[in-house]
């Protein structure tokens, strides 16, 4: 039987952030009046967060491969994600041993303690990387063929390039946000019936479930990450939710595809998961052998899926509590992260620290696991019926979607924290 282990700051039971997860980001004070707080790196652990910078400050990683490097006293990720598994793996080391119930280092240093042990409840967290490139993907099989069977039928749901390479595209990284900025509904081109098209906001918003992953160290222009290195260059995951203007959508994205129907925002938890974290929930991943993938994108291991389970709740204007809406998990998706990578990076596409590569909406099999509403409303034929009696094909203005993921362990869960964006009205 493994040993549980435990940490000197209590954790109350069933939080997103006991010691087995330590998941990265960037704060700022909340009572900052003249708005000088500087982002800082830290790691949550349980209501608190450790602050990273004061203890790298204080020498406590200077037995590691981070000595003299300042990874830990930036303003975001980006360079501590750059140096590599190596120094993931010794970061993640030390601050176990630092937060480990038998540990007197912090605990017994009060001038320390005091600098580097924060309330959540003091801060604001801001995005925990600097984000150069977006790429997000369309890897769930009942999202693709939902989709595809509203818009072409089940006999032609899925497109002929679907089962052989990861479909994907390439969004827009200056409007990545993080969780809690709200919302702002866009306007653009929408066509009804045989009309011409007008200019107007829109009116099919939608949220789409979904994961995404930060690169770790950069590579050079013509360089190709295989699938068997990928796990080098994948630093931890996040929660995201791909907003998506359906009417703007539907209008817009023959022949090119999603362009300004989905350049307006997403949504980011600010909490950076390792995958340290997560390697005791890897499972089976979905057996791709009717077409098998070609060589570059056949994958070995067979489990590179992740057990994580997720859950979309809305909350409207008029109502007091989230109701969930859909509850999926990402062993449904069809693509791992690993085969996005390496098909991404095929054609020699360099890969940047810091850059974030989405999954796509991840529905599962049943109505109560589909990500998005375009499909839990199946195209607005099935109205949603909230608690209050409102009734949703798409989403109001003052709406907020909250997205939470966990993953459950033996007497602990690894959280993802929260993903929530409010509907604020166009412009």
């Amino acid at each position: 039987m493994s040993v549980i282990i435990r940490s000197w700051i209590n954790v109350p039971e069933n939080s997103d952030f006991p010691i087995q997860n330590l998941p990265y980001g960037c704060y700022v004070f909340k009572n900052d009046p003249h708005n000088e707080s500087v982002p800082t790196i830290c790691v949550a652990i349980g209501e608190y967060v450790l602050d990273l910078s004061v203890i790298y400050n204080a020498g406590l990683f200077d037995h590691t491969c981070l000595k003299g490097t300042n990874a830990l006293n930036s303003t975001n990720l980006n360079d501590f994600m750059s140096m590599g598994k190596q120094a993931w793996k010794e970061a993640r080391q030390t601050i176990t041993k630092l937060l480990s119930e038998d540990d007197f280092t912090i605990r017994n240093n009060e001038e320390l303690y005091k600098l580097c042990i924060i309330k959540q409840t003091d801060i604001k967290m801001v995005l925990p990387a600097r984000i150069g490139d977006y790429t997000d993907f369309y890897s769930s099989i009942d999202h693709a063929r939902n989709v595809g069977t509203m818009l072409r039928g089940p006999e032609n749901a899925l497109m002929p390039n679907w089962l052989h390479l990861p479909v994907g595209y390439h969004g827009r990284a200056s409007s990545v946000v993080v969780s809690s900025t709200p919302i702002r509904r866009p306007i653009g081109q929408i066509k009804i019936g045989d009309n011409p098209p007008i200019l107007s906001p829109c009116r099919n918003l939608d949220f789409e479930l979904e994961t995404a992953f930060f690169i770790g160290p950069s590579t050079n222009l013509g360089e190709r990450i295989s699938i068997e290195n990928t796990d080098d260059y994948i630093f931890g995951m996040v929660l995201m939710n791909d907003w998506s203007a359906r009417d703007i959508q539907t209008w817009e994205y023959v022949p090119l595809g999603p362009f300004t129907a989905k350049n307006f925002a997403t949504s980011i938890s600010p909490w950076i998961i390792p995958m340290e974290a997560l390697e005791p929930f890897k499972t089976t991943s979905i057996q791709q052998n009717n077409p098998e993938p070609l060589p570059y994108l056949l994958d070995k291991s067979n489990n590179s899926a992740y057990d994580i389970n997720l859950e979309v709740s809305i909350k409207s204007i008029n109502m007091d509590n989230y109701f969930t809406i859909c509850r999926s998990n990402t062993k449904y998706l069809y693509w791992s992260m690993k085969q996005q990578l390496a098909h991404h990076t095929i054609t020699g596409c360099n890969m940047m620290s810091g850059d974030l590569l989405g999954s796509g909406t991840i529905s599962g099999p049943t109505v109560d696991s589909f990500g998005s509403l375009l499909e839990i409303c199946w195209k607005g034929t099935k109205p949603l019926i909230l608690p209050n009696g409102e009734e949703r094909k798409f989403l109001n203005d003052g709406d907020t979607i909250r997205i939470t993921g966990y993953c459950q362990g033996n007497g602990y869960r690894i959280g993802f924290g929260e993903c929530i964006g409010t509907i604020l009205p166009a412009i």
